[in-house]
């Protein structure tokens, strides 16, 4: 049986519909906090149990008879992340899984200006060293969070003032979440990390105006925030000053080129070009 952690969040409900055009759904099963957000799934005949990483004993239950287990990474940051996640794969282990895959970031490393990317390598590393074969899904910086960076400009028009970037390949969640199907469908296509699970291209912020004005037809200009001046006008706003730092740490990464490759792996996997920038601007407002 594949298990698929976090299935009521963004990514792991996209990664289970995606998976049940693929696979029988009495062959999948769900570890959610809270099942009855999973009653859609359980419908459909999906397994459907309670698993927490911060309580191991639950993941047993979660987790037992499990041939392949995807993590999905939890939402902290740090030292409460890896320990989260290595409470996972040593539920993964313990339930006899024969594959672990894990939703990890490109640009995954020790030294990496991104804290976020800092707690991938260390995840990374604890499968690398759990005794039993691993993928991890290098994907794409999502593209979410650039709609989210942009902010009210994309709807009224005006400046988006954002610290120095370099280019990010924002990728699309469905993409993502039809790659981790494809891979989960495939058992042991990939060995270790994959390539970056990327767009097709690696836009800046003023590139991502540009395509907003042209999308919207109002003129949305790119201005450059210091980074300082920046974590000041968040922690006006209510943001927890490390939260601050983390977000300033997105820029520095991308500003370094740590988000800037582009790889053909992720439009082989889902068999199509990967969303554009462009079209989810578009879907953004037409759901609007």
């Amino acid at each position: 049986m594949i298990i698929v952690t976090g299935a009521t969040g963004q990514l792991g409900r996209q990664i289970v519909e995606r998976l049940l055009t693929r696979v029988p759904a009495d062959q999948v099963g769900v570890s959610v906090r809270d099942p009855q957000k999973a009653q859609a799934l359980a419908d459909q005949g999906v397994r459907v149990r309670k698993g927490s990483f911060t309580d191991a004993g639950s993941l047993t239950h979660a987790f037992e008879g499990a041939t392949q287990v995807l993590i999905v990474s939890a939402d902290k940051t740090g030292q409460e992340e890896v320990r989260q996640h290595r409470t996972a794969i040593d539920g993964a282990v313990a339930a006899g899984a024969g594959r672990i895959l894990y939703t990890s970031h490109m640009g995954a490393s020790a030294t990496s200006r991104f804290q976020s990317c800092r707690d991938h390598a260390a995840t990374e590393e604890a499968l690398r060293t759990c005794g039993v074969p691993f993928t991890s899904l290098r994907n794409g910086f999502y593209a979410a969070s650039a709609l989210q960076f942009l902010g009210p400009a994309v709807e009224s028009g005006g400046q988006v003032a954002l610290p120095a970037d370099g280019p990010v390949s924002w990728t699309a969640h469905a993409d993502l979440a039809e790659a981790a199907a494809a891979a989960l469908a495939d058992e042991g296509r990939f060995e270790g990390p994959t390539p970056p699970l990327t767009a097709a291209h690696a836009l800046t912020f003023a590139d991502l105006a540009d395509i907003a004005t042209k999308v919207t037809g109002r003129t949305i200009t790119r201005t450059t925030a210091p980074d300082d001046q920046y974590r000041e006008q968040l922690v006006g706003f209510g943001v927890p000053a490390e939260t601050a730092d983390q977000l300033l740490g997105i820029y520095a990464a991308s500003r370094a080129g740590e988000f800037a490759a582009v790889d053909p792996t992720l439009a082989a996997l889902i068999g199509r070009e990967p969303i554009t920038m462009g079209s989810l601007l578009r879907e953004r407002l037409s759901s609007n």
